[in-house]
Order: C-alpha cells, then sequence, then structure tokens
C-alpha cells in the first residue's frame, strides 16, 4: 500500500506534466476566453459571446466578444459553442481511507474545491501539508476544508476524538482548533449532555458544525441549535408519527434504525413542520443521494459507469463496505478486484426496503426543495468502494434534477452555495468579474441538460488552464499508476 501511495502521489505533485503541453505551471500570460457562453451560477440567464480574461489568478474582465480588447501577450481560447462555469465542489469527502492520494481524480472531473468531513489525525497532517503545497503551487489539487477526526461518543464506529462527558467534549473542541480544524463533525453515539457541550464550544471557538444527527437528540433539536446535516440522518425518523417511541429506543441502544418502521410511519404534515423548521434556522443540508442509489445500481449489475470508473483505483486498495454487507457483524473488506456488489443485500427484503428509502428521500429532497431548504453536493466518496472521486459528484448533480431542482439549481448546489456556506461569496462560487478563476469549460449546455457536466473541455485551477487532453493525459496516468498498485 505504500508503494501505492507513493505511485498516486506522484501524480499530483510537481504538476508541470498534467499540463503538458499548456505549459501553465504558473500561468504567466493572460488566459482569455472568447465567444464562451457564460454560465455564473449568480442565477441570471446564461449570457452567449462573451470573453472572459483571466490574469493571474483572478478574473479580470467579463464582457461581450465585440467589446473587448485582448491582451497581445494572452493564451487565447476559442471557446465557441462552448460554456463556462465555475469550479465545482464537493463537499462531503473522505481523502484518508488507507491514505490514497486521490486529488487528480478531482481536478479531473472539473471538481476544484472539497470539505474533507472525517480525517484521522495522522492525515489530518497530511491535508494541511496538501494544502500548504496547492497554495504555493507544487501541488494540483482542490481547495481543501477539513474537520479533522470527528467527535463521537463511547460507541465509536471510526477512528475518532470519542467523547464521554460534557468536559471532555469541549476539550475536544478546543484540540480541534488548535490543531486547525475548519469546522467540527459530530457523530452517532453523542450523549445528548456531550453533544450540547461540544456544540456550545463550537459556537465560543467560531467554528462551523455539521455531522450526523445523534441518536440522542432530534433531527429538529440539531437544527433548532445549528447544526447542518449530511446524509439527510435523522430526517426519516422525526418525519416519523412514532418519532419519540423510536428516538427513545435508538438513544438507548435497543433499536436501530429500520426502514420499514421509519417508512410506513411516515407522515407529511411531520415533514412539512420539519422542513419549514429547516428553513427558519437555515439548516444546510448534504443529501448525499449519489450513496443509496449506486447501492441499487450495483446490485441491478446496471452499473456501467462504476465498470468504466473502477480502473482509476489501485489494485490491492479495499474499503470498508457498507452496513448492508455486514455478515454477523464481521466486516468484510473487498479490493479492486474482489468487490461483489451482490453482497450489498443479504435479502430480497432488505434490496427492496432500500429502493423504498431511495424513492423517499428522493420525495423528502423535493419537498424541502420546495420549501426553501438550502442544499449542497456531496458523494461521501473516499468512504465508499463505489464511489469515485470526481465522478460520482456529477452523478450527485442528476439526482438532484431527478428530486426536483432545476439544472441551474443543481449547478448551484456545486458552485455558488459551497462558496456561501463556506463565508467565501466573495472570491469563489461563480463567475464573475474579481473572483478567484476556478471555472470548468464544457462542450454542451448543463442548463439544457445537468449531464454535460460531465463533457468537460478544460478546468481552470487558481487561474491555471488544463486542456482536455491534459485532462485526458492526467487520467490515464492515473490508471496506469492504478493498474500497477498492488
Amino acid at each position: 500500500m505504500k508503494k501505492t501511495h507513493a505511485l498516486l502521489l506522484s501524480l499530483v505533485l510537481l504538476p508541470g506534466w498534467l499540463v503538458g503541453q499548456d505549459k501553465q505551471n504558473p500561468q504567466t500570460n493572460p488566459l482569455v476566453f472568447t465567444h464562451v457562453t457564460v454560465i455564473d451560477a449568480t442565477g441570471a440567464p446564461a449570457q452567449s459571446d462573451m470573453t472572459v480574461i483571466v490574469t493571474g489568478d483572478r478574473i479580470t474582465e467579463i464582457s461581450r466578444t465585440e467589446k473587448i480588447s485582448i491582451p497581445k501577450d494572452a493564451q487565447v481560447v476559442d471557446a465557441g459553442g462552448k460554456f463556462l462555469i465555475p469550479g465545482l465542489w464537493d463537499m462531503h469527502v473522505h481523502t484518508w481511507y488507507q491514505k490514497v492520494a486521490f486529488l487528480p481524480l478531482f481536478i479531473a472531473n472539473g471538481v476544484t474545491g472539497v470539505r474533507d468531513v472525517h480525517a484521522p489525525l495522522d492525515h489530518f497532517e497530511q491535508i494541511k501539508q496538501w494544502r500548504q503545497e496547492i497554495a504555493s503551487g507544487k501541488l494540483l489539487g482542490p481547495r481543501i476544508f477539513t474537520s479533522g477526526p470527528l467527535v463521537d461518543g463511547p460507541k465509536p464506529q471510526h477512528a475518532s476524538f470519542v467523547v464521554t462527558s460534557p468536559a471532555g467534549g469541549r476539550e475536544v473542541v478546543d484540540a480541534l482548533k488548535r490543531r486547525g480544524a475548519d469546522f467540527v463533525k459530530v457523530y452517532d453515539w453523542l450523549s445528548r449532555d456531550s453533544y450540547y457541550a461540544v456544540i456550545d464550544e463550537a459556537k465560543k471557538q467560531g467554528l462551523p458544525y455539521t455531522g450526523h444527527v445523534p441518536y440522542s437528540v432530534s433531527a429538529a433539536e440539531a437544527s433548532d441549535i445549528g447544526q447542518h446535516i449530511e446524509h439527510l440522518k435523522g430526517v426519516l425518523l422525526a418525519c416519523s408519527t412514532d418519532e419519540a417511541r423510536f428516538q427513545k429506543q435508538l438513544a438507548e441502544g435497543s433499536w436501530s434504525p429500520d426502514d420499514t418502521d421509519l417508512l410506513d410511519t411516515y407522515s407529511e404534515e411531520k415533514a412539512a413542520a420539519l422542513f419549514a423548521r429547516f428553513v427558519k434556522n437555515g439548516t444546510w443540508h448534504t443529501p448525499t443521494l449519489v450513496i443509496t442509489w449506486k447501492n441499487l445500481k450495483a446490485y441491478a449489475m446496471d452499473d456501467a459507469d462504476f465498470n468504466a470508473r473502477i480502473k482509476y483505483i489501485p489494485r490491492g486498495m479495499t474499503w470498508p463496505v457498507p452496513r448492508e454487507a455486514q455478515y454477523g457483524g464481521v466486516r468484510v473488506n473487498p479490493s479492486r478486484d474482489e468487490w461483489d456488489p451482490k453482497s450489498f443485500f443479504r435479502t430480497r427484503e432488505e434490496l427492496e426496503n432500500t429502493k423504498r428509502r431511495f424513492e423517499k428521500y428522493l420525495q423528502i429532497v423535493g419537498g424541502m426543495h420546495r420549501m426553501g431548504v438550502q442544499f449542497m453536493t456531496g458523494t461521501d466518496t473516499g468512504a465508499k468502494a463505489y464511489l469515485i472521486p470526481g465522478f460520482s459528484l456529477h452523478d450527485e448533480l442528476v439526482l438532484l434534477v431527478q428530486a426536483g431542482l432545476t439544472p441551474l439549481e443543481a449547478l448551484q448546489a456545486a458552485t455558488r452555495n459551497p462558496a456561501k456556506y463556506l463565508g467565501l461569496s466573495d472570491s469563489l462560487g461563480t463567475v464573475e468579474k474579481g473572483k478567484i478563476a476556478d471555472l470548468v469549460l464544457l462542450e454542451a449546455n448543463p442548463l439544457e441538460q445537468i449531464r454535460n457536466t460531465q463533457r468537460i473541455a478544460a478546468v481552470v485551477v487558481g487561474g491555471k488552464f488544463i486542456s482536455k487532453a491534459s485532462l485526458q493525459e492526467m487520467l490515464a496516468n492515473i490508471e496506469a499508476a492504478a493498474d500497477k498498485g498492488k
């Protein structure tokens, strides 16, 4: 595995070869896109036949092509018939698993920013090193925001800070702040008093907080205290007519969430009240619909995308498997060559319940959206075998549209909204003069078909231009390294 790590890390360090003939490391001359259609993600209509000038790492001019003067020393890209959007964000990733560097796959897919929502201490330090190297231009990769280790209670499922008392919770938040965490991620088994202490200390320390809704509190209570929610955790439970009974059993550890129980007791009235609460509290959600969808696609042996993408994952690398594939409490860790999609579900009933849950998730996201709940794109990539960095973000965009968002709204969930959430709207998230030039050039209009975000013609990262040919070369080298990574 150390050999695999070295092979892939070589792909992201010293990125001059990645941009190949473009020789844009660093970008010294102005970069100009002419005759391009700009989809700025502000909500404004697409603007056709525009010229966009990038100087250094910033967008310095945007105007109609016939009204703008192009600098004589500029690198000019004729983008007629193409579409320029902001760089995409995946707001729920894990870069740590077995310390394999996935950074090139994000960039190759136009994902110029990520939020890493769990990094054990050793990888937390690695991420901070990566960020320094990205900022200096030594490393080509996305902007990374990280929580460091997640904060859990006495029954942790992952390597995490274990909190057994309110005082211990405050100490953990203080330690995360001192270590440079950007936010705090709370998890399943925090006790009620410890949870409230962690949140209170995070507020005092000026750290945002997100995560699972712990079993000791409800989704409504988490929203009221200002927590942002991952994976729609706790939402089905909060919409159940038997919420109080299930919540008590869950906190006691005598019951685990069961699809049938929750789906059979789902209340539209309770759901509407909960969604209104989310809107009132400004609760952000990262639904990660792609997790359940990919489970079902893999089981049906109908996942051609996965079969095409698995080549970018090193041979011999193993993943933790989802709960559906835990046999008698024994966790099976398959490698790339051993992965059996049929292991996702033990029974036909389990499969059918998962189908019902996925359809309900789509309904929930649609209902939230209609009421004004705020969404961001996220995938959980790096933690599941069937979620491939970068690629899966485009799948999530498709699913958000399927749930009821317009293509523009889905695009905003991957661009404008993450910047707003992170407090970076002044510099990122939209295509506007003065913003940092994290951009994706597309060959077709994503507002007509959201799948067109996958038709990437070029990526710009901090003003550095990477052509389609160079992106393809990048992927070819990643594939070659992955094939040797035993």
